[in-house]
């Protein structure tokens, strides 16, 4: 089947779902110890929240991976504030974005502050906030970023230093 020629999730899925799988397997591996959430539910809530048995309309391969950054970047951070709540021992930590470079090796704090700093990043320059949660909330190279994204490496590189002080500088001021 002809990549350019795949529009629905139902055809595109069978054909990603093994590096989705890879690529939560790779970012579950380095959460805190007693994780409940594993890389295949991480998966398969992402699938969900795409449209699950619906038919909806892909443009690409790489829309589609845009689409489940975002899905997983959602589940990611509603599973974060789950395990801020009081009843979880909630509180707020200090952020440093040079310390950790995707949210598998952050805590649950971590994972919401940037996430809600993405939130505002994404109103200024949303293909770097794209990029942002590729890398951050999927895990994926600056090569396979670059890729999904239509960009050179080295660009993609450029987008993150910039993205990573914004954030920061964004976590920073908001404490």
């Amino acid at each position: 089947m002809d990549p350019d020629q795949i529009n629905t999730t139902e055809q595109l899925l069978p054909l990603v779902y093994a590096e989705l799988r890879r690529l939560a397997a790779h970012k579950m591996a380095s959460e805190n110890p007693g994780q409940t959430l594993q890389p295949t539910a991480l998966v398969h809530e992402a699938w969900l929240k795409l449209g699950g048995e619906q038919s909806r309309h892909w443009q690409n391969r790489n829309h589609f991976f845009a689409a489940a950054a975002e899905a997983m970047r959602r589940i990611l951070t509603d599973n974060a504030r789950r395990k801020l709540r009081v009843r979880h021992g909630g509180g707020q930590q200090r952020v440093d974005l040079d310390d950790c470079t995707t949210a598998a090796d952050s805590e649950a704090g971590h994972i919401l502050a940037v996430s809600e700093a993405l939130e505002k990043f994404t109103q200024l320059d949303p293909q770097r906030a794209e990029l942002v949660k590729l890398r951050y909330f999927v895990g994926l190279t600056f090569a396979e970023a670059a890729e999904v994204l239509g960009i050179a490496e080295p660009t993609a590189k450029r987008y993150w230093a910039f993205a990573r002080a914004w954030l920061y500088e964004e976590i920073r001021s908001a404490r």
